[in-house]
C-alpha cells in the first residue's frame, strides 16, 4: 500500500497547476497548494484582496476544501510557490495544518522553478498547540466545575441575560 510520502509528487504537480489559477493582483506571489485526505488530493491557490487582511493563503483554501468534503485527517501536503527559493507554508497555515495533520504528516513545498524541501509538520511547527490540547482543557476543567454538564457552559454574556434572547432579567 502507498504512503502519503509516495503521493508528494503528485501533490507537488496538484499544487503547481493550482499556482497558475492563483488570484494574486497585488504581491503577484502566486502560490499553489494540494492536501491528501481521505486519499484524494484537494488543490487550492492563494486569493489577494485589497484589503489585505482578507487574503485567503493557498494552504488553508486547499485544507478547508478537504474540511468541506467531509474529511477531518489530512495524511500530506505540497505547497508550491516562489521564484528561486522554496516558500514554505506561513506561521498561520502551519498552524491550520496542524489542526489537521499529525506531527508526523510529510510536508513538501517547492519553487516554481522544481526545487524542493521534503520535512514534516512537526518540524515545521514544532511544539504546536491543537485540538488535544483544547480538549484536555475542556476535560479537566468539567471535572473542576459545578456548573452544569460538560460542554454546556452558559457565556458570561448570556448568564447576565444580555444577548438578545428575550426581555432583559430584573435584578
Amino acid at each position: 500500500m502507498e504512503g502519503p510520502r509516495s503521493r508528494l509528487p503528485a501533490l507537488l504537480r496538484a499544487a503547481a497547476r493550482a499556482r497558475a489559477r492563483a488570484y494574486a493582483p497585488y504581491s503577484g506571489f502566486a502560490v499553489g497548494a494540494a492536501v491528501l485526505a481521505g486519499g484524494r488530493i484537494y488543490a487550492g491557490a492563494n486569493v489577494e484582496n485589497s484589503a489585505y487582511p482578507l487574503s485567503a493563503c493557498a494552504e488553508r483554501n486547499a485544507v478547508a476544501l478537504a474540511a468541506f468534503a467531509g474529511h477531518r485527517r489530512i495524511e500530506a501536503a505540497a505547497v508550491v510557490g516562489g521564484e528561486g527559493r522554496p516558500a514554505a507554508p506561513c506561521g498561520g497555515c502551519r498552524q491550520v495544518l496542524a489542526e489537521f495533520c499529525a506531527a508526523d504528516a510529510p510536508i513538501a513545498y517547492a519553487s516554481s522553478k522544481g526545487r524542493s524541501v521534503t520535512t514534516t509538520l512537526g518540524a515545521l511547527l514544532p511544539d504546536s498547540f491543537g485540538p488535544a490540547d483544547l480538549l484536555k482543557a475542556a476535560a479537566e476543567g468539567s471535572r473542576s466545575s459545578s456548573k452544569g454538564p460538560p460542554g454546556r457552559r452558559r457565556s458570561a454574556a448570556r448568564g447576565r441575560g444580555t444577548r438578545g434572547s428575550g426581555p432583559p432579567r430584573s435584578r
